[in-house]
């Protein structure tokens, strides 16, 4: 059965689609079956990888019309696909019952199909969120390396731990991912250090280096591996995602 993990931050701009992207393309680098959910209503990481319009998307499948359709980016590498149209979901399923299990109950028909489920949650804690973290093992926390990414981190555990009292108790901060990093910098070099005195060990070793490449991949409707392999955007993601099957594969708890 697949591990589902949720790229969860509240606060934009800290590399979280990028990271969700990017982390499901090393995963399938290292040759696992990997499966991304577009949960946000921007849709941005559908865009990044330059994929049309489906009929079907994530917001057809949370209302009921239809099962999830992955549509496949590359060997091993699918994606449910977003749109606009996911930001009315929220007012739409508030009176639902059971409204925080429907990702879980779609995920029934497909888990069974990939080694992990990558879901790119949106930038707030809503139904949405909170339906992504229903239904996921390990919850991963990009974090800019700058001060003002700080604010609210304990508003994001407070919600993971309601969250696993009371919907999913298989819930776990799988990893903090230190994204946007420069070492030149002493900034970015006390806010690693803040964050490993916060979180300890979930911290990643492999910290995600400010690199050109990742910002030019988008743009190109690429993932960093199919447009850089040989960027250090490609080379940290890679050991970021050693990282991650050396963790969830042993069964590590961090």
């Amino acid at each position: 059965m697949g591990k589902i993990i949720s790229l969860l931050n509240h606060k934009g701009g800290v590399g979280k689609t990028t990271s969700a992207i990017n982390i499901g393309a090393g995963l399938v680098e290292l040759g696992k079956r990997t499966l991304l959910i577009d949960l946000d209503p921007q849709a941005n990481l559908t865009l990044s990888l330059g994929i049309p319009r489906q009929k079907v998307t994530i917001y057809e499948a949370l209302r009921g019309e239809a099962e999830l359709e992955p549509y496949s980016y590359k060997e091993g590498f699918d994606v449910i696909t977003s749109s606009l149209d996911l930001s009315s979901a929220e007012m739409e399923l508030i009176n639902e019952a059971g409204r925080e299990y429907i990702l879980r109950e779609l995920f029934e028909t497909v888990i069974e199909d990939y080694d992990y489920i990558i879901i790119d949650c949106p930038p707030s804690l809503g139904l949405l969120t909170l339906n992504a973290l229903t239904c996921s093992h390990y919850v991963y926390i990009p974090l800019q390396t700058e001060f003002l990414a700080l604010q609210g981190l304990a508003k994001i555990k407070q919600i993971i731990d309601k969250v696993k009292f009371r919907l999913n108790k298989k819930l776990t901060i799988g990893g903090v991912i230190a994204t946007m990093y420069d070492q030149r910098k002493v900034l970015n070099r006390d806010v690693v250090d803040t964050i490993r005195k916060y979180f300890g060990p979930k911290v990643f070793d492999t910290m995600i280096r400010d690199n050109v490449a990742l910002a030019e991949a988008p743009a190109q409707r690429m993932d960093i591996f199919s447009y850089s392999n040989k960027s250090k955007g490609a080379e940290d993601y890679l050991s970021l995602c050693k990282e991650i099957l050396q963790r969830t594969e042993a069964g590590v708890e961090v």
